[in-house]
């Protein structure tokens, strides 16, 4: 009979025990209503987030967040970001602060994109209207391949010109040191950079696409770059737009005849400004492109290159990769 009598007693003590140890935990680290900056990355989990927590003093027990997040249900509410957090808050009060959002945002921004796609990708980040779009084009006028793309923390009532200005000073920072091939001038080697950033898909082909295209400039031959023309085509469709258009449309026979000096296959030479902005590897290809013998290259339905030295073996190619 007492041991059915000590069975509940224990569930019991340990239920009480277990409420104390909670309790307790979710009690202020201190009393101090000092404010620290706290970081959660892109990616972090609630587990990782309650360990960097209690390491930097904001909360008693890691443990104690875990399980209240996961009970909860606000450990998915849980966002990338900065936030401010003081060790006087309890543990229920830091959650509440995480999950009402950070007071800066990661925003990632890819290669290849136009100023006009990184508008976008800014506004939708920082929940910010067509008005920051429209400054973030004023700001940017003239910067075209050299607004860096990275992972970038902001505020977020964060100035479109000051996104700009911190997007060009990584650029000069990423460029600052790059050794320049003989030849094209700095400001080329950005333009030759944004055609190879759309043109190319892996880094390794990079400075071979790179040589390719400074061997047709080398012999005044026409780029034919199709990127170059979609660029064309949507800076003619879409002047009365600041957003929402299709800015890398797939190209058709008609568009090759565009009038633009951005046309590759009308105009020799290069196009007279940057088509989209580069990222490091398509950077480090402009300024030291390979010497090739290659004067053509495609790419296959699975985004595989195929170069060739001649017109006879790139229409070799064109047939049996592409038709």
């Amino acid at each position: 009979m007492k041991k059915f009598l000590l069975l509940p007693l224990l569930l019991v003590l340990g239920l009480a025990a277990s409420i104390v140890w909670f309790y307790s935990n979710v009690q202020p680290v201190s009393q101090k209503s000092e404010f620290k900056t706290f970081l959660i990355t892109k990616g972090s989990s609630a587990v990782k987030i309650g360990a960097n927590l209690e390491k930097a003093g904001l909360i008693r027990s890691a443990l104690a967040f875990k399980i209240y997040t996961q009970f909860s249900g606000t450990s998915g509410r849980i966002v990338a970001g900065e936030f401010r957090l003081s060790p006087s808050l309890n543990l229920f009060q830091t959650v509440n602060e995480l999950i009402s959002g950070p007071v800066e945002i990661w925003v990632t921004i890819p290669e290849g994109l136009r100023r006009e796609e990184i508008a976008e990708r800014f506004a939708k980040g920082l929940d910010r209207d067509q008005s920051f779009i429209s400054s973030f084009l004023e700001a940017s006028g003239g910067e075209e391949g050299k607004l860096f793309p990275d992972t970038y923390l902001f505020p977020k009532e964060a100035s479109a010109s000051a996104i700009v200005k911190k997007m060009t000073r990584t650029f000069e920072a990423k460029t600052g040191e790059m050794d320049v091939a003989p030849g094209l001038s700095f400001e080329e080697r950005i333009i030759l950079a944004s055609i190879i950033e759309r043109e190319t898909k892996t880094k390794d082909e990079r400075p071979i696409v790179a040589g390719i295209l400074v061997n047709r400039l080398e012999a005044g031959m026409a780029l034919q770059v199709d990127a170059t023309v979609q660029y064309a085509v949507a800076n003619s469709r879409c002047k009365s737009k600041a957003s929402g258009c299709l800015w890398w449309e797939p190209l058709i026979r008609e568009d090759l005849a565009i009038n633009s000096p951005f046309n590759s296959y009308k105009f020799a030479g290069l196009p007279p400004s940057p088509i989209s902005n580069p990222g490091l590897s398509s950077l480090q290809a402009a300024f030291m492109p390979s010497q090739t013998e290659y004067w053509y290259y495609i790419h296959d339905p699975e985004g595989q290159i195929h170069y060739a030295r001649t017109l006879e073996e790139q229409n070799a190619n064109v047939a049996k990769y592409l038709r």
